[in-house]
């Protein structure tokens, strides 16, 4: 998934994707120096944080 899929998957502006990899709490890899991630991944971090609301950002959504 691209940055702008996770984006419209948690339906958060792509800007708060960029900060949540910087911060390390999503993990994420560089192609050709753009960054992907895996749904599994995503998944499980929508899991870990949809209890907690931690960064105050609400996870909104994503269904699977």
């Amino acid at each position: 998934m691209t940055v702008k899929d996770v984006a419209a998957f948690l339906n958060v502006d792509y800007k708060a994707i960029y900060r949540f990899t910087q911060k390390g709490e999503l993990a994420g890899f560089k192609v050709a120096g753009a960054w992907r991630f895996q749904r599994a991944e995503i998944q499980g971090w929508i899991d870990a944080h949809k209890s907690t609301g931690q960064d105050g950002d609400e996870v909104k959504g994503g269904g699977a």
